[in-house]
């Protein structure tokens, strides 16, 4: 059913690597999923995805006010070293503080500019910097807001079930991706198109934060991906999952003893086109939209 539109969605979804090294040496990776929207270099992707980001400035800041009450400490005639030392172990320091960051979008050497965050939506837009638009094949056309309709089978595309690793080069002060990671694996998921979701307004009350349920949950991978039909047009973009509790526990044996299941139905959430074709509009960012 989708074959047509997979060939379609994947010339304008790509993986977008987020890296990150902790105070205590951890190298840690995320990958999601990000839209190139036009030959400008425009994308749309989660706002969630520069979380780690907004973090690492936040740290930065806290790390530089440790290092100055450490270096007052030392720099203190007053008292002894073993004073000193016992000063600066008092103070706080956190293993989990985030030291590096790098985004890495599809391709090396390339950075993301002019972001703009509607955060409660989870929508971000965004544009590469250089962008080569020889390098893509293709850009979405966004589905009609009035011609979608409830109960037709969409598909959600992303890159979930992949391992990410890497290690920092401190000599070269970068992230170094392990070559084992690639290619990364595209995986699609069908799910049904089950209701239009809203969470008010913006705290500007500019936008209706409207959103797009499916029957199938969104995967870890998948966030900023597309939501699309059989022809590849775009309905939605993938955001996050919602867990609606079914009302019934059945009771099992597990290690010895009865205890209870909680079942649940995982639906995918989307932010839903009409809410981006609008956002992109009042940008001045160029899309696509069917006729």
């Amino acid at each position: 059913m989708f074959v047509q539109g997979y060939e379609t969605a994947r010339g304008f979804t790509h993986p977008v690597i987020i890296s990150t090294r902790r105070y205590d040496g951890n190298v840690e990776c995320g990958l999601g999923a990000f839209m190139t929207v036009n030959d400008e270099g425009w994308i749309i992707t989660t706002a969630h995805i520069f979380e780690s980001f907004f973090n690492y400035r936040q740290h930065h800041e806290q790390i530089q006010n440790y290092q100055k009450m450490v270096d007052e400490i030392n720099s203190n005639p007053v008292i002894d070293q073993r004073q000193k030392k016992k000063k600066i172990e008092h103070l706080k320091q956190y293993p989990g503080w985030l030291i590096n960051h790098s985004f890495w979008w599809n391709q090396d050497g390339v950075n993301i500019t002019d972001v703009k965050i509607l955060g409660k939506a989870d929508l971000a837009v965004g544009r590469l910097e250089p962008f080569d638009k020889n390098r893509f094949s293709n850009y979405p056309v966004f589905k009609r807001p009035d011609r979608m309709n409830i109960a037709r089978s969409l598909c959600k595309l992303g890159y979930p079930f992949h391992q990410v690793r890497a290690s920092y080069d401190n000599e070269n002060k970068r992230f170094v991706i392990d070559p084992a990671t690639f290619p990364i694996p595209l995986f699609p998921i069908e799910g049904m198109y089950t209701r239009k979701l809203t969470m008010g307004k913006s705290d500007d009350d500019k936008y209706n934060l409207l959103l797009l349920e499916t029957s199938t949950p969104g995967l870890r991978g998948q966030s900023g991906g597309p939501i699309f039909d059989s022809e590849g047009k775009l309905w939605a973009m993938q955001s996050r999952t919602s867990h609606h509790p079914l009302g019934f526990s059945p009771k099992i044996i597990r290690n010895g003893r009865e205890i209870e299941e909680n079942q649940f139905l995982n639906t995918g959430i989307g932010v839903h086109g009409e809410l981006v074709i609008e956002f992109l509009r009042n940008n001045g960012i160029k899309f696509n939209l069917e006729d």
